[in-house]
């Protein structure tokens, strides 16, 4: 019986909105965020968008308001952890997300800060 090894290339490709352009691109997400990824859209997409672009239920995280200088790492952790009151948008206020944990945020955030760097979100 022969085996065949695959080996990971480093990348992990995906289709996601470029917010920054017009049209949607065919972007690569690096390896190390593709955790972070699947994460985010199962944990965080149903109101967030599955790429962060918002939808009827959450704002998008592909906003200015969303920077680091403004909403530090710190406010993603405990909104998620703790849920947060409304105060930029008109959704409500977030709840906590059922069964997320302090390391499933160590792989969404820095997804969500990526993913903002590739939308010139800074």
């Amino acid at each position: 019986m022969t085996f065949t090894r695959w080996k990971a290339s480093g990348l992990l490709l995906a289709s996601i909105y470029c917010f920054s352009g017009s049209s949607s691109a065919q972007v690569e997400v690096p390896f190390e965020y593709g955790l972070g990824m699947s994460l985010f859209q199962e944990n965080c997409g149903s109101c967030h968008g599955p790429w962060g672009e918002g939808s009827e239920q959450g704002p998008p995280l592909m906003h200015k308001l969303y920077v680091s200088s403004h909403h530090g790492d710190a406010a993603f952790y405990r909104a998620a952890l703790q849920g947060v009151r409304a105060h930029h948008w008109q959704f409500g206020d977030m709840p906590p997300v059922e069964g997320i944990s302090r390391r499933a945020l160590d792989r969404i955030v820095p997804f969500i800060r990526w993913l903002q760097r590739e939308n010139k979100i800074e």
